[in-house]
């Protein structure tokens, strides 16, 4: 199994036992018999999988070897999102739909046993008398929640207004965070399942507040300025180089960083189209036009425009056992390659290597790009669709004989990797050796 699919299924099950050490859900079946453990354990999940969400958003260097990535990461991230959605909802419906039910007459609310009121201490006081607004600022503060995770499912909502509206869920988490801290049922606390959810509350609340006072990555920003530009004939991509100070730790051929060069925009991801030189300490950036800010930098963008790049980040660094290599660049998704052609023009690597570049048009970049490739040691197979029809699983298969040997390389669109993965699967292929960038940070 993946380690993020380990990662997602253990930030759900490992809760669950706990709690199930804890409690139980009664023997007799009844809406109101089971509310409690059900609106307990729904909110124990949905504050657990917000939490994990919270600390990924930090990017932790961390974490990226362990879950192959920050790409892989930010999966994750949307997979824990969609699950606190459900989990929310859940929990929700449970606690406030339970009186509309009643309201409706689809339910009858027994009658409530009293019980001795039991001496509260100086900690259990104050929370009694939190209770109330706990509950009301959960509710609305799951409202807002519900609408800005909707939103961040849709695509055509422009980037710039989803990376504000995402960062006030930051703040939405610590208005949860207190209202488990309060509504948690106190018997837990000194049990394993409190100890998690504690963990849970301080590294998301810690987390919540780096995002809030904007360190998210601080400490691998560097500045620079763009320092040349050039844009292709067709006037749809965009390559831009920019000058570092001092500070870029380097990195590898298939990296990525954040780039920003308007503050009001906020960062953009941009894969590294260059091997690093100490010297001349320049990045170049290979960029399409594919939404409003991508169109708008050919206009925006000048020599000496200020610019700050967080990063390297990305685990698509071509390592591996595998002495053969077999490398797809889908359209824009030759970026990576190109710097790992540049690295091995200087520092070959013995491995037997073939490129596979299908693109739309010609354009002149394919001539420079056979020339790299060349220069590499590399296999160039550049294929022009209206003239040399689409690239398969049986065209690479019989230009490599050899290819139950190699590991992949695919960077393109998703649903193209998608497809030739389970083509390749299909032959024989491991899995493990179908390495994909999932270049989608949303």
């Amino acid at each position: 199994m993946k380690p993020i699919k380990i990662m997602f299924w253990s930030t759900l099950l490992l809760p669950v036992l706990f709690w199930r050490m804890a409690d139980a859900f009664p023997a007799t079946p009844g809406w109101f018999v089971w509310r409690p453990a059900v609106v307990q354990l729904s909110g124990i999940l949905a504050i657990g999988v917000m939490s994990l969400a919270m600390l990924l958003a930090l990017r932790p260097v961390w974490l990226e070897e362990k879950l192959n990535g920050l790409d892989k990461m930010y999966r994750l991230h949307k997979w824990l999102g969609i699950s606190a959605l459900a989990l929310g909802l859940l929990h929700w419906w449970w606690a406030q739909g339970t009186k509309w039910m009643v309201d409706w007459g689809w339910l009858v609310k027994p009658e409530r046993k009293m019980r001795p009121p039991a001496e509260p201490g100086m900690v259990e006081a104050l929370l009694d008398s939190w209770h109330q607004p706990a509950e009301v600022v959960g509710e609305w503060a799951f409202y807002v929640a519900l609408i800005l995770l909707v939103l961040a499912l849709v695509k055509r909502f422009p980037y710039r207004i989803f990376a504000k509206t995402h960062t006030i869920l930051a703040a939405l988490y610590l208005l949860l965070a207190w209202h488990s801290l309060v509504l948690l049922r106190r018997a837990y606390w000194a049990q394993p399942i409190g100890w998690l959810v504690a963990l849970c509350l301080v590294a998301g609340s810690l987390a919540a507040l780096l995002i809030l006072f904007r360190r998210t990555g601080h400490r691998r920003k560097v500045k620079g300025q763009v320092a040349a530009l050039e844009q292709d004939r067709e006037g749809d991509t965009l390559r831009v180089e920019v000058e570092l100070a001092h500070g870029w730790q380097g990195h590898e051929s298939g990296q990525f960083a954040f780039v920003t060069s308007d503050k009001k925009e906020g960062a953009h991801p941009y894969t590294i189209a260059t091997a690093w030189n100490e010297k001349t300490r320049r990045l170049a950036f290979v960029i399409k036009a594919l939404g409003d800010h991508t169109r708008e930098l050919p206009e925006t963008l000048r020599v000496g425009h200020p610019v700050t790049v967080e990063g390297p980040y990305g685990c698509f660094t071509f390592d591996g056992a595998a002495k053969r290599q077999i490398w797809i660049g889908a359209g824009i998704g030759i970026t990576p390659f190109l710097a790992r052609l540049q690295t091995l023009r200087e520092n070959p690597d013995g491995r037997a290597i073939t490129l596979f570049h299908p693109v739309g048009a010609a354009a002149e970049s394919l001539e420079s790009l056979k020339t790299e490739a060349a220069a590499a040691g590399v296999e160039a197979h550049i294929l022009i669709s209206p003239r040399d029809g689409f690239l398969t699983g049986d065209r690479i298969r019989a230009a490599v004989p050899d290819w139950k040997e190699a590991s992949l390389w695919f960077c393109g669109p998703a649903g193209f990797g998608k497809a030739l993965k389970a083509d390749f699967m299909a032959q024989g292929l491991s899995p493990d050796a179908f390495h994909q960038e999932l270049f989608e940070m949303r």
